[in-house]
């Protein structure tokens, strides 16, 4: 799991390193650390959560388990797989 961090005053070095990771495929999913919920970089339901609760996965596999649920609205499918577990 990769945490967001805040690197000083201005965001852009932040940016910087995220987006690196992101083409270098190291991440390519993220979530949201009170929810517990992962989904897509891209997601319109994660584009609202604040920058301190998000934290970054490499992939799936990562986020199960860290404890993460799927995202209903960007990945419907592993969502209903989920869910009908319980």
């Amino acid at each position: 799991m990769i945490r967001h961090l805040d690197l000083g005053p201005t965001r852009y070095g932040q940016l910087r390193i995220l987006v690196t990771l992101v083409k270098s495929r190291a991440i390519t999913l993220g979530g949201h650390r009170p929810s517990k919920i992962y989904g897509q970089l891209n997601c319109r339901a994660g584009k609202r959560m604040n920058s301190e609760n998000r934290v970054f996965f490499r992939d799936e596999t990562e986020a199960i388990a860290q404890g993460y649920r799927p995202c209903a609205v960007c990945m419907p499918k592993a969502y209903k797989v989920w869910r009908g577990r319980f």
